[in-house]
């Protein structure tokens, strides 16, 4: 006869799966190292088999079988988060953990800032954010939720588009009062220019300087564009940056805005079994509401960050909506009507 399976063994598991160390997979349960080494034993032994290769490099890195059970065990894991959901009652009670990567700005300047919106109105729903220069994996559950630059071609998932944002040249006005006027982007040949290190790009979408301005004079470059950011703000050189970071900054402004103007787009998405987490749904359509509500700083077009009103789950403005609509009175002004269920 087979032994039982460890059921709650598959938490320690899964844990040492997704950060590849004992000792992170502690932390992260709230246990001692020697427990989920052992615990980690325990079930290798139920299951007859070894689940991980140990790598003084690499750490806890699964083998053939144990890229089976992960999958078999996430699956159980989102069951009976969906489970707990469903029992929990009224919105207000969700509770749990998420964790979402972004793109590094967009992660640090827009995200966080709404994130910090959204938990304080669903203070048992805990957030990690990882606002990193390089795409995260979903499959490795690096996160529940990824944005990023470029849209997924395979997989599980479900995704939406998030939004276009724009990027601008911008200069520090110091920078621009000591140099003649930039009229045109011939008056550019004299300028020097902070990029990417391009050989280190996670993305082809990020290589725009040299296509917008053949033949740059590059003279400091990096991997992150925050570094690139501060980096202008000593106003020594030019920088195309987005937006949603230099709009904010009035210590920047635009230059030659008809001319050098790109659009990159922002991806959302999700694996297909999280996506039906009610605190994941709650989370995922706030931020499309909140991103559309910026639709104006994200093009540039004015450099202040905007909350919605009222909570994260939209009732009071849907309320309101509803209620305007059965006194026939006119749309709140600036308001654009929202369908009642947005496509994914």
């Amino acid at each position: 006869m087979d032994a039982p399976l460890d059921w709650d063994g598959l938490r320690y598991f899964l844990a040492v799966a997704r950060t590849q160390r004992v000792s992170a997979a502690a932390r992260l349960l709230g246990v001692e190292h020697t427990t989920v080494a052992r615990r980690i034993r325990a079930l290798e032994a139920s299951l007859g088999t070894l689940l991980f290769e140990k790598s003084r490099g690499a750490g806890f890195v699964l083998t053939g079988e144990g890229q089976r059970l992960f999958t078999h065990a996430e699956q159980i894991e989102n069951s009976v988060d969906a489970a707990r959901e469903q029992l929990s009652g009224t919105g207000q009670a969700l509770s749990g953990h998420m964790r979402i990567g972004a793109t590094e700005g967009f992660g640090s300047y827009v995200i966080m800032p709404l994130l910090a919106e959204f938990q304080r109105h669903y203070p048992h729903i805990t957030l990690d954010v990882l606002p990193v220069p390089r795409f995260v994996s979903l499959s490795r559950r690096e996160a529940d939720l990824a944005i990023t630059i470029e849209r997924p071609q395979r997989g599980p998932y479900v995704c939406t588009k998030l939004c276009d944002y724009a990027l601008k040249l911008y200069g520090t006005h110091a920078y621009l009062a000591r140099h003649k006027p930039i009229r045109s982007s011939r008056d550019l040949a004299g300028h020097s220019f902070i990029g990417y290190v391009d050989e280190l790009l996670f993305s082809e979408r990020l290589r725009y300087l040299e296509d917008v301005l053949p033949g740059a004079q590059v003279v400091l470059r990096s991997t992150s564009v925050i570094a690139q950011y501060h980096a202008a703000l000593q106003g020594r050189s030019l920088a195309i940056l987005p937006c949603f970071i230099a709009a904010q900054d009035p210590r920047l402004a635009p230059v030659l805005e008809d001319e050098v103007t790109i659009t990159r787009t922002f991806w959302m998405y999700c694996h297909e079994d999280v996506r039906r987490l009610k605190r994941v749904t709650l989370l995922w359509d706030y931020l499309r509401r909140s991103i559309a509500h910026n639709a104006a700083l994200m093009a540039g077009e004015h450099g202040t960050m905007r909350f919605l009103p009222g909570p994260p789950d939209g009732r009071q403005a849907h309320e309101s909506a509803r209620a305007r609509r059965a006194s026939g009175g006119p749309p709140r002004p600036g308001q654009a009507p929202r369908p009642d269920r947005e496509a994914p």
